[in-house]
C-alpha cells in the first residue's frame, strides 16, 4: 500500500512538472506582451507586468523621471511624460530627497493594438481563415471517400496502397518541398491560392483515422442498407458519416490546426504580401520588429489565441474520438 502511494506521488509529480515545463513559456509570452517596452529594456524578466517607476517633485509637480547619474546628495535625471516614451526635459539636477520609487502592476493592452496595426495582420488572418476552411472542406471529402474505400471495399492491392500511404507520413516536408515547387511552377500555381490549398486537400492521417472508425461499424448495417437498395455513396452519406460525427469533428480540428500553423510551405510557394498567411506574416514581423519584444509577444499571443480557444472547447471531443475509434487493424 505504501509503495503504491509512493508510486502515484512520483507519477503525479512528474506529470505536474512536465506540465509546468510546457506551460511556463506560454505564460511568459502572454505576460511579456502586457509589459511596457521600457521595463523589458531594463531587464524585467518576471511573469508579473510590474512597472518600476521613479518620480520626482519638480517645480511643485510630480513627474516621471529616469536617473542618468547619481551621487550622495543629488541626481541628474531625464523627465518624461506619464507614458515614459518621450522626453519633457533632459539632464535636470535634483536633490535625492525629491526622488521616490513606486512599484505597481500595469497591463499594457495597447501593445496588441499597436502590433496589429503595425503590419496588415487583418489580411493575414483572412488569408489563413480562407485557406484553412478550403483545406478543411477538401480533407473531409477526400478522406471520407478514401477511408470508406480502404475500410469497406475489396479491390486488388488495397492493403498495399493503404500502407504505402501510411509510410508517406514518415517523409519529412523538406524532402518533397523542392520537387513540389518545380511541379507547381510548371502548372503556373506559384503565388496563388491553389498552391496553398490543392496540395493539402488529401491528408493521410485523416484517412487513417476515419478508416479505423469505419472498420468498427457493424457489417449488419451495411447488409441492411444493401437490401434496402442503398448505393455505396448512399451508405456512406446516410449511415457511415452520421455515425462517425465525433471522428469527423476531430479530423476537422486537426485540419484547421495544421493549416493555421503552416509555415514552410506557404513561405516557399508564395511571395506576395496579399497571399501571406499568419505564420509567415508573423515571421516577417519578427524580422522587422526584432527589438520590440513587447510587440513581438503580443503578435505571437493573438496569433495562437484562436487555436488555444479551439482546443479548450474541443479537447474532450478529441480524446473521446480516439477512444471510440480504437486502433483496429
Amino acid at each position: 500500500m505504501f509503495k503504491r502511494l509512493i508510486g502515484k506521488a512520483v507519477i503525479y509529480f512528474l506529470l505536474v512538472f512536465c506540465g509546468l515545463v510546457m506551460v511556463v513559456p506560454f505564460l511568459w509570452m502572454v505576460t511579456t506582451s502586457l509589459k511596457s517596452q521600457t521595463e523589458i529594456n531594463r531587464g524585467s524578466v518576471g511573469f508579473a507586468p510590474i512597472e518600476n517607476s521613479i518620480y520626482c517633485e519638480y517645480n511643485g509637480e510630480k513627474v516621471k523621471a529616469e536617473i542618468v547619474t547619481q551621487n550622495e546628495q543629488t541626481s541628474i535625471i531625464n523627465i518624461y511624460d506619464e507614458s515614459g516614451k518621450s522626453f519633457k526635459q533632459s539632464y535636470v539636477e535634483v536633490p535625492n530627497s525629491s526622488l521616490t520609487k513606486e512599484k505597481k502592476i500595469k497591463f499594457h493592452f495597447n501593445n496588441f493594438i499597436e502590433a496589429f496595426r503595425k503590419v496588415p495582420f487583418g489580411r493575414y488572418f483572412l488569408n489563413t481563415i480562407f485557406v484553412s476552411f478550403c483545406v478543411l472542406f477538401g480533407v473531409l471529402v477526400t478522406s471520407s471517400l478514401a477511408a470508406y474505400a480502404f475500410a469497406r471495399m475489396r479491390f486488388k492491392g488495397r492493403d498495399f496502397i493503404f500502407y504505402l500511404f501510411i509510410s508517406m507520413m514518415m517523409v519529412p516536408q523538406p524532402i518533397y518541398l523542392i520537387p513540389s515547387y518545380f511541379l507547381l511552377t510548371k502548372i503556373g500555381w506559384i503565388n496563388t491560392y491553389q498552391a496553398l490549398i490543392i496540395p493539402w486537400i488529401a491528408n493521410i492521417f485523416s484517412i487513417f483515422l476515419l478508416r479505423q472508425q469505419f472498420k468498427t461499424i457493424p457489417q449488419e448495417l451495411f447488409d441492411a442498407a444493401v437490401i434496402d437498395g442503398c448505393s455505396r455513396f448512399g451508405i456512406l452519406w446516410r449511415i457511415v458519416l452520421p455515425i462517425s460525427k465525433p471522428i469527423l469533428a476531430t479530423t476537422a480540428i486537426f485540419s484547421i490546426i495544421g493549416s493555421w500553423n503552416s509555415f514552410m510551405w506557404p513561405l516557399v510557394m508564395t511571395s506576395s504580401e496579399h497571399l501571406r498567411v499568419l505564420q509567415v506574416g508573423l515571421s516577417y514581423f519578427a524580422q522587422e520588429s526584432s527589438s520590440q519584444t513587447a510587440l513581438l509577444m503580443s503578435a505571437s499571443t493573438f496569433s495562437i489565441a484562436p487555436l488555444l480557444i479551439l482546443f479548450l472547447f474541443a479537447q474532450k471531443q478529441i480524446i473521446s474520438s480516439f477512444i471510440t475509434s480504437g486502433l483496429k487493424g
